[in-house]
């Protein structure tokens, strides 16, 4: 199963740590502003200091593509560049696709085959029969929106139907129905510990990506307790901002792995 290769990385390095590489132009350190491919020169040196305390990387696809040709340049370099130096690394594209089915398959090359990400988020807004494309490749992941970590995302996602939050309907539909491939997991966010603690009643061992930390407000050890599943795995605990953009970014990412795990 595709969870495998996190679960050997997280085991290895002793961390549920994924570190966001959101490598917004705007926020980069000038130095880097003045070099050919500053997308992926930053990354690299992000890589570099903090791999060693993480389990996964996320790549937010939105800070690449707002450059054009020259940011996804730099997003395939930085994939290859960490296929390379840690081939055991899992990595994940937070692009958030959807659509009907035959254009979800030029989504599914993009992502898959021409970048090699592991897995990818996907909205579940319209259903199994669009996502197939995405479900059906069992040797990558498909990590499904669930319960958010925006401030806003209870207007849609606690609406009620048949007596159950649409964020609870998602989840059994992804247990139930669309996970015949055992590649499938979930983005709880952080910010929602209690919604988060059902959810893993309701999914059993499967992994939640869990955005909503450091700049956002999560509590560590809320969502440590509420998400761990009972092989005390089961979280990707993502932070970029507080780490690629902090002073020190090793020990921020060492920070965080070290609270994570003192709750584990």
């Amino acid at each position: 199963m595709v969870i495998d290769k996190y679960n050997q990385r997280a085991d290895k390095v002793n961390s549920l740590v994924c570190v966001g590489l959101d490598s917004d132009f705007n926020k980069l350190p000038d130095k880097f502003k003045q070099m050919e491919n500053l997308q992926f020169e930053f990354n690299k040196w992000i890589i570099d200091q903090t791999a060693e305390f993480a389990a996964s990387f996320k790549f937010n696809i939105a800070f690449y593509e707002a450059r054009g040709g020259q940011g996804l340049n730099d997003l395939k370099l930085s994939v290859e560049y960490l296929k390379q130096r840690h081939p055991d690394m899992f990595i994940i594209c937070d692009a958030k696709r959807a659509d009907i089915g035959n254009t979800n398959n030029g989504y599914v090359e993009e992502l898959f085959d021409y970048f090699n990400f592991d897995a990818t988020t996907l909205h579940p807004y319209l259903g199994k029969e669009a996502l197939k494309p995405f479900l059906d490749r069992a040797d990558k992941g498909c990590i499904v929106l669930c319960r958010t970590s925006n401030p806003g995302a209870g207007e849609l996602q606690d609406l009620v139907a048949d007596g159950k939050p649409v964020w609870q309907i998602v989840a059994e539909k992804v247990r139930d129905e669309w996970n015949y491939n055992h590649n499938c997991m979930l983005v709880a966010g952080a910010t929602y510990p209690e919604e988060m603690e059902k959810l893993r009643e309701i999914m059993g061992r499967t992994a939640f990506l869990v955005p909503g930390v450091g700049a956002q407000g999560g509590d560590v050890k809320a969502v440590v307790e509420a998400g761990l599943n009972d092989q005390k795995r089961g979280l990707f605990i993502h932070s970029a901002r507080g780490i690629i953009f902090a002073e020190n970014p090793a020990e921020e990412a060492k920070k965080l792995r070290d609270e994570i795990n003192k709750y584990r």
